[in-house]
């Protein structure tokens, strides 16, 4: 499972009705009548110029034109903007009337006048961090001037209208907005507002939450295929926009794919992407017939190493699944010579019975590989103690490599077990393993619920080569880049940066015994090419970081919120030179996938 993804997605379902008595519960406030008396105000006034109201938990009655409804699910409700303003750019002209799982009782174009409470919404809790929405609870229609009125023209949002500074710094409920300075501030002055994107080009696909990314700004950090590319803490990408539908349909898209046309609805907030186009009008899609990507195959003086994370993989999964990352193997990544795997999971999956052999897993995919024409691999790894490595509960996720036995020798020192640390043996200025494969310092904290690295001595042409698989922990409990104090705290970095050290004395261990020593460290690291982690990993080694080597627009092996990104890393030691090396896009780009992960292989010339 990647690092940042949601592996549980709160909504006002699972915060609001996720029971049947929280649905009563619900049920039975927005019965209760609302307070006689109320302040009238415009919706500019309630909304303010900061991101909380000045009438936060107050009564209010407000009018307006009814601009989009959201009929299902169970934060249903309608959105009311007033067609003429206040003129202060800094403040929001509309608002969202939260109904709750109750059906709204109005209809587009309707003029009306409605009280209700004013509620600061923090989607995902407040703990999350992000930023809350202003909306009306309790709404009460207390009349309809009119119906069938022209709706407010959009904020067109593009190149020309999003700042290109992303956010202020410090807690932003305490800052006056300024959208003509930053993009963040422009989208909460535009908060329920009608607003359009046109010919946006989708840089995050769709989901099965009937989501994806566009960018209004189709020159900011591209990378070749049509993503928007993460490059540093500070280039978070203005542009980015998430784009759902009210109109129920709702298209298969891929990064690159472009929603022709214009795309128009009111502004919402989200607590995974943040501000988002409620499509009332959606761009017809034209498909940019984005291509997976295939690498060429090592000629017979190359080592060819390889890290895929093949997301949670098991035995139950459907067979589907395993011909698919097979093929990946096979055709796309041209049968490399060594495999570091992420994301095994033990036999049974997320069955949480006790269970941490992993064989079946293993040997199910090495059958589809050799189904899908490759060779038959071998494999080795080291089982886990029950949930004690992260992960999803029960599926004792781990680290393991795949190698072709007609091509590498694997140097087998039995005796590691879970918890005992493989250590570096000198013999006579040769470095080896005490144990192969072995965990690297296993008991360490930093390792607490967390993957342990696995060391492989392989051996390719009668030269010794040092693996070393990773899987570093998740990115999970950080707050978003639209936090609303910023920076944004990034919580996991701490660990992260732990295990970084740890990986990092093991590879100065090895050539402290012999200089020479042909080491490769990869996996999913959790991190960016410009992360403290990598750093930390790097530093005092030698050690080269092989995604960091290219162009800058082709540095990425996930897609996170329209954020092409690396979390994925392959870093070679001196002594080995690489004939190349190359990021194979097959998945993160694309709504159908085998992972959420992009793999990755070097051909090396040891």
């Amino acid at each position: 499972m990647k690092s940042g993804l949601r592996t549980h997605r709160p909504s006002r379902v699972s915060l609001l009705t996720a029971t049947a008595l929280t649905s009563a519960l619900t049920a039975t406030l927005l019965a209760l009548p609302a307070p006689a008396s109320a302040a009238t105000a415009t919706i500019a006034a309630v909304q303010g110029s900061t991101r909380k109201s000045p009438y936060n938990a107050q009564q209010v009655t407000v009018s307006g034109i009814v601009t989009a409804i959201r009929s299902t699910g169970s934060s249903r409700g309608y959105w009311i903007q007033d067609p003429v303003g206040d003129g202060n750019p800094a403040t929001s002209e509309a608002i969202f009337a939260y109904t709750g799982s109750s059906a709204p009782s109005t209809k587009v174009g309707d003029k009306v006048t409605v009280k209700g409470t004013v509620s600061e919404y923090y989607p995902g809790g407040s703990t999350a961090g992000g930023q809350s929405l202003t909306e009306l609870t309790q709404p009460q229609i207390q009349s309809t001037a009119s119906t069938g009125n022209p709706l407010p023209d959009p904020v067109v949002l593009n190149a020309a209208s999003i700042p290109a500074a992303y956010t202020p710094s410090g807690n932003l409920e305490n800052l006056t907005l300024n959208p003509s300075s930053y993009a963040l501030d422009l989208y909460e002055s535009l908060e329920g507002m009608r607003v359009q994107v046109d010919n946006a080009r989708i840089v995050g696909a769709s989901n099965d939450y009937n989501e994806l990314f566009v960018t209004a700004k189709p020159t900011e950090n591209p990378s070749p295929r049509g993503g928007t590319v993460y490059g540093s803490y500070t280039s978070q990408n203005t542009g980015r926009i998430k784009v759902m539908s009210l109109t129920g349909a709702f298209p298969t898209a891929n990064v690159g794919d472009i929603l022709g046309g214009s795309t128009v609805g009111p502004l919402d907030f989200d607590g995974f992407g943040g501000y988002t186009v409620q499509a009332t009008t959606l761009g017809a899609l034209t498909d940019n017939s984005l291509a997976h990507e295939t690498t060429r195959a090592q000629n017979a003086g190359e080592l060819a190493v390889a890290t895929y994370n093949v997301e949670n993989l098991d035995p139950t999964d459907p067979q589907s699944k395993f011909d698919r990352l097979a093929a990946g193997i096979v055709t796309n990544l041209s049968s490399p010579d060594i495999v570091a795997l992420e994301e095994i999971q033990d036999n049974n999956g997320a069955t949480n019975n006790g269970v941490v052999a992993a064989d079946q897993t293993f040997t199910k995919l090495i059958n589809a590989i050799a189904a899908a024409g490759g060779p038959t691999y071998a494999y080795r790894q080291i089982n886990p103690i029950n949930n004690m490595d992260g992960g999803e509960p029960g599926g004792n996720i781990r680290v393991g490599f795949l190698y072709n036995p007609a091509r590498v020798g694997f140097t087998d020192r039995p005796g590691a077990t879970s918890t005992n640390a493989v250590s570096v043996v000198n013999n006579g200025g040769t470095a080896a393993l005490s144990f192969s494969p072995g965990r690297i310092n296993p008991s360490n904290s930093a390792w607490n619920s967390s993957r342990k690295p696995l060391v492989g001595e392989f051996t390719f042409q009668g030269k010794t080569l040092f693996v070393i698989a990773n899987h570093f922990n998740s990115k999970g409990g950080d707050q978003p880049l639209n936090a609303r104090v910023q920076p944004p705290t990034r919580s996991s970095e701490t660990q992260r940066a732990q295990q970084a050290t740890q990986v990092n004395t093991f590879v100065k261990q090895l050539l402290a015994v012999q200089s020479s020593a042909r080491v490769v460290v990869l996996g999913d690291l959790n991190d960016f090419e410009f992360s403290g982690a990598l750093s930390t990993l790097t530093s005092g080694t030698g050690l080269t970081d092989l995604p960091a080597t290219l162009p800058a627009g082709e540095r990425y092996t996930y897609v996170y919120q329209g954020n092409s990104q690396v979390l994925d890393h392959i870093l070679t030691s001196p002594s080995l030179s690489s004939s190349d090396y190359d990021i194979v896009h097959i998945n993160a780009e694309f709504a159908d996938k085998a992972s959420d992960h992009d793999p990755q292989v070097v051909r090396l010339i040891p």
